[in-house]
């Protein structure tokens, strides 16, 4: 989920190609302006970055519009949610270029919602060198390319606040391999400082998204198929393990952030702002604490692989970018050279890598250069855009070692392919019930919600 941001967002049926193509009368909307330069508006940051992140943004754009004179780049705050995106997309109101769920490319292919990049991004230098598990989710059954992965590819990861635990005796370089030393080391820091020792999202689809990674980590699945059919598996016992370790950690240990209203954004800054000690979401999540809510280096964040048993992984997911059904053909020209310029030469060219990681270690205050994410392209070529960024590199690296380590070794999981999103929006209201009642029936909540995915899965 993420997108997360959150990955982890509903697509309400099928919505109508009509509404897509629809484009505006007013003038300003125009694709060409009096000037003849092609305009295109763009997904920015979040509506919480800093004003560092939005300078540092304005300082890629003014650069990118220097290189192509041409064209004219408007950025716009982005922040997909299940509430807005499926309006936002009908009505024809999102940017030119923007940002979908790894797993949403092939349903919105599928319904004709994207704009054909191919031509575009096979033009590029590096257009056939994808990571092919990647590349085919923004690929559609006619082999054409409509979206492509741009950034946050993630594992689910565990993140912690490094205080907390020494606060509670506990070794922040030791964090907890296994769910019961999660539990254990929660209860601790509860005990000993009143914090909550854990916190699990369950707004939205991310209370889903994350019930799954939950079970994913303890070797089960939300989704099955055997060759023909998918069959929907919300009930499968490693998800009733996880809900019922949730319900241990709230109503027997009373170590559980008492929040039901926490998604990808809310459990972030109540994170930054000490108010919990773990909880897990993407490993990229460092970039985004820091460039809207304020964490530093010297914060005492920590980030670990999160624990696996069994056949168990960690979910994995990421962005796409993608550009808009009624963009005219200059307008993809062009945004797929700001997809180029934004998201994926700093991972080709080193000009361009220092270039970024330049404005973003220089900013007032400095964001983050180096956080560890799974590669678009391959293990080779991320390291060495590492190595081209080494100097500029200023995030904790030293205190993401636990992930670090097991990032290229662990166990993944892909997140289910039909009805994701689906899938995820019948499981949230299970974690909240969970959260809110001590004598919620598990079992039963799965079934209903199980029947409901099937059906959401059959169409």
């Amino acid at each position: 989920m993420r997108s997360s941001r959150p990955t982890a967002l509903a697509l309400a049926g099928v919505l109508s190609i009509g509404l897509l193509t629809a484009c505006s009368t007013d003038d300003s909307d125009s694709p060409t302006g009096e000037d003849g330069k092609v305009r295109i508006t763009v997904a920015g940051l979040l509506p919480t970055a800093d004003d560092a992140a939005k300078e540092q943004l304005a300082e890629r754009v003014a650069a990118f519009e220097e290189e192509y004179p041409d064209i004219d780049v408007e950025t716009e705050d982005y922040e997909w949610k299940a509430s807005t995106f499926t309006t936002q997309l009908a009505g024809g109101t999102l940017p030119n270029v923007f940002e979908i769920p790894l797993t949403d490319g092939k349903t919105l292919i599928e319904n004709g919602q994207l704009a054909d990049i191919d031509a575009q991004v096979k033009a590029l230098p590096y257009g056939d060198q994808f990571n092919e598990a990647l590349i085919a989710n923004g690929t559609g059954d006619d082999g054409k390319i409509y979206a492509v992965p741009a950034k946050s590819i993630y594992a689910v990861a565990l993140h912690y606040n490094r205080n907390l635990f020494e606060q509670a005796g506990l070794d922040p370089d030791q964090p907890p391999t296994t769910w019961d030393e999660v539990r254990e080391d929660a209860k601790k820091i509860h005990d000993a400082t009143g914090v909550a020792g854990y916190a699990m999202m369950a707004l939205d689809n991310a209370g889903g998204w994350q019930l799954a990674a939950g079970a994913n980590s303890r070797g089960g699945v939300i989704e099955t198929f055997d060759g023909d059919a998918y069959t929907a598996t919300l009930d499968d016992p490693a998800v009733a393990e996880h809900l019922q370790w949730l319900h241990d950690l709230k109503w027997e240990d009373g170590s559980l952030l008492d929040r039901t209203d926490l998604g990808w954004g809310d459990i972030n800054t109540e994170f930054a702002a000490g108010n919990l000690a773990m909880y897990t979401s993407g490993s990229d999540v460092y970039n985004s604490l820091v460039e809207a809510n304020g964490v530093t280096a010297d914060w005492g964040y920590g980030l670990t692989a999160i624990p696996t048993s069994g056949d168990g992984g960690a979910l994995t997911g990421g962005t796409m970018a993608a550009v808009t059904k009624q963009s005219t053909d200059e307008q993809k020209d062009a945004a797929v050279k700001w997809i180029d310029w934004w998201y994926l030469s700093k991972l080709q060219d080193q000009d361009q890598a220092v270039a970024d990681a330049k404005t973003r270690a220089e900013a007032d205050p400095a964001q983050a250069v180096g956080t560890p994410v799974l590669p678009i392209f391959s293990k080779e070529n991320y390291e060495q855009s590492q190595e081209w960024v080494a100097d500029y590199i200023n995030v904790p690296l030293e205190n993401m070692t636990g992930y670090t380590d097991v990032m290229f070794d662990q166990e993944l999981v892909p997140e289910a392919s039909a009805a994701v999103q689906d899938l995820y929006a019948q499981l949230f209201p299970v974690v909240q019930a969970v959260i809110s009642d001590e004598n919620a029936d598990i079992d039963a909540l799965l079934a209903t919600a199980n029947d409901a995915g099937q059906s959401a899965i059959d169409g």
